[in-house]
């Protein structure tokens, strides 16, 4: 038990954001700080934590909570062993009694795991620096490696005696249970035996973000053709493979700080590069990437440094996890070593700074490096050259921000000799394919990046006197009410109408895009929503139920219950409708809707863009002329750059729409 006194202490010295923050990539804004919710997938921060309130909540999910709430679903803690967590933290004593076999024996389960995997990597420690065979055998194949000290203690190596029951046996004599044993997978029950899983081999705790082991990787050092190299831990409660990665407790804090995480594949390879002094390395263990280990990266950082031996065969395996890095948003460079070297056996070769001028002059934009590859394998043979090009727009085609998959397009375009439209043409095609899959597929989908309209957070300061921002002339809403009128009456009327025509996979083949479609797609993919309430629930009504067979949009919308949305839907199908203000500005002579609604919507979807885009720039415009004065050159410079970018916005969303259409 401890004492309420010591519990208040705990409490009192927990600072929320430094918790967090050890999970948790937080930014400043205003007095609160913002990260990427730890608790479920998201593309756009929605996880608050105030330090004054001592306290985090995420607006995505609904979770929240103190430092210990934070710790108890984090890292799946009991409430007094998120208390033990905080008071090892903060140096803080806690006088404790000893558990009983009774206390022990009710231990849940997955703590249960825990504290048998703690004695586990003590135990391989153990038999590595106190028996003869794991000095011989153990410690002299990290020697021999050229691994120091210090590293081998930093991350627990150990060695598993070749005798095949003796940790069991060791275990079980401590007080631990078979069971456990079993289900951490250090033990195997068969045919009435019970014997180690990791006998014979040199050991690689594996660590959760907090430090705790979780698993082990272990390599075999006799020659055995019979025996995998490398076995890691079975799946279980508390070690899930394809969510965790080797060395990523270490490297969380350098990854922060360097904003960049190096990849590579195996444990040695960790070991040498932090040898090297280079920590922000973390190592997918011989896997392919996973959605889950990529968005473990994306908490700390969103640039990724893939680093490989010079194997090309190895790195055209790893193509389809790279793409999956760039579908997150994220920013991938790739470094690929001179033939006969790996990560390990270059960083023993190589002295820090040397590994870092390596890694800055050799690191290639990946879209420019598959490019390249494919390019060479595919030779002159038109069909490859075929097949190159799809592959490489494919990976274009998934980065989510709109500007630098344009810029990525005109690079292909001048790179392949592929006239620059084709490319757009398909880039559009593969979307509509994936966005169409999403919208199918569970969980649905995530959107734009950075700067889309509705998700972007201007940079912000807190001062003394908080700087005024002009108030608005407008009702919130009012700015886009002739757009957002326009894209409900058209997806109203003419959800079947095709808009535009997108080539298929095959000769001849066409994918018709319905103006339903088309406002749907373009914006969920930009994350905009109505601003109108009524226009909102209109639009998602559209979401939910376009689609759906035997649902006609426009009887449900006019039998619909609320009141509101069933009269503005009479409103909007009523005959003698006037036609839309913005394609009237010209003053020439204009004919029925139904034949112009491929130039119609998207002429609509451009004004709504570019208000909203306009908006941002005004609401930075306004944050430039209260800043100034401040000295706070940083700050301002920063404001700049999001300006420049909003403005390569307006012109992205014009030139794909151009593209498209024409």
């Amino acid at each position: 038990m401890i004492d309420y006194s010591t519990i208040e202490r705990i409490i009192t010295a927990a600072e929320i954001t430094d918790v967090v923050g050890d999970f948790v990539s937080l930014k400043k804004r205003g007095v609160n700080f913002l990260g990427l919710c730890p608790f479920h997938n998201e593309k756009t921060p929605s996880f608050t934590v105030s330090p004054s309130k001592g306290i985090f909540k995420c607006f995505g999910c609904g979770k929240g909570g103190n430092s210990v709430n934070f710790l108890m679903e984090h890292e799946h803690l009991t409430y007094p062993d998120a208390l033990r967590w905080l008071a090892k933290k903060y140096n803080i004593e806690i006088a404790e009694t000893e558990e009983s076999a009774e206390e022990l024996q009710h231990k849940n389960e997955r703590e249960s795991m825990m504290v048998l995997n703690e004695f586990a990597w003590k135990y391989f420690s153990r038999m590595m620096n106190d028996s003869e065979e794991g000095r011989t055998i153990g410690f002299g194949y990290f020697k021999e490696r050229g691994f120091r000290r210090d590293i081998i203690e930093k991350f627990q190596l150990g060695y598993s005696p070749e005798q095949r029951d003796a940790f069991v046996q060791e275990a079980l004599k401590s007080g631990y249970k078979q069971e456990y044993i079993v289900k951490t997978g250090l033990g195997i029950e068969k045919n009435d035996r019970f014997f180690d899983r990791f006998s014979g081999r040199v050991m690689f705790p594996i660590h959760s973000l907090s430090g705790r082991v979780i698993g082990f990787g272990g390599r075999i050092l006799r020659s055995d053709a019979q025996a995998a190299k490398y076995l890691n831990s079975p799946e279980s409660e508390i070690y899930h493979k394809s969510a965790t990665l080797y060395g990523i407790n270490f490297a969380r804090n350098a990854m922060v700080r360097e904003d960049k995480c190096i990849l590579v594949e195996g444990y040695t390879d960790v070991l040498s590069m932090h040898q090297t002094g280079i920590e922000n390395v973390v190592a997918s263990s011989g896997t392919s990437l996973t959605e889950d280990q990529i968005r473990l990266i994306k908490r700390f950082t969103s640039n990724v440094t893939i680093l490989y031996d010079g194997d090309p065969a190895g790195i055209k395996a790893s193509l389809r996890g790279i793409d999956m890095i760039l579908e997150e948003g994220m920013h991938v460079r790739v470094v690929s070593l001179p033939v006969g070297e790996d990560p390990d056996s270059f960083a023993r070769s190589h002295s820090s700074s040397a590994m870092l001028d390596f890694l800055k002059e050799n690191e290639t934009d990946f879209i420019r490096f598959k490019t390249k590859l494919l390019l060479e394998e595919a030779g002159k043979d038109p069909i490859k050259r075929s097949q190159m090009i799809q592959e490489v727009v494919r990976s274009v085609a998934i980065i989510p921000d709109r500007i630098e998959r344009t810029v990525y397009l005109q690079e292909c375009s001048s790179m392949l000799g592929v006239d620059e439209q084709t490319l757009f043409t398909e880039a559009a095609r593969i979307k509509r394919k994936l966005w169409e899959k999403n919208r199918s597929g569970p969980g649905g989908r995530s959107g734009e990046q950075d700067y889309s309209p509705e998700t972007y957070q201007p940079r912000q300061r807190q001062y003394d006197h908080p700087v005024d921002a002009p108030e608005p002339d407008v009702m919130p809403g009012a700015l886009f009410e002739t757009e957002e009128r326009e894209i409900i009456r058209l997806m109203l009327n003419y959800p079947d109408k095709i808009v535009i025509e997108l080539p298929g996979e095959h000769k001849d083949e066409v994918i018709p895009v319905t103006v339903m479609d088309f406002f749907l797609q373009e914006m969920e993919t930009d994350n905009l929503v109505p601003e109108n309430p009524l226009y909102a629930r209109v639009f998602k009504e559209f979401q939910e139920k376009w689609g759906t067979p035997g649902v006609n949009i426009q009887t449900m919308l006019t039998n619909s219950q609320d009141p509101e949305i069933s009269h503005l839907a009479v409103d909007l199908l009523t005959p003698g409708y006037q036609i839309s203000k913005i394609h009237e500005k010209g003053g020439a002579y204009v004919r029925s809707e139904d034949q112009i609604i491929k130039i119609l919507a998207p002429e609509i979807l451009a004004s709504y863009r570019s208000k909203k885009v306009k908006q941002m720039i005004s609401v930075i415009d306004d944050q430039i002329h209260g800043y100034q004065g401040t000295d706070d050159d940083v700050l301002i410079t920063g404001l700049l750059e999001d300006r420049r970018q909003l403005e390569e916005l307006r012109k992205a969303y014009s030139k794909e729409l151009r593209r498209i259409i024409i």
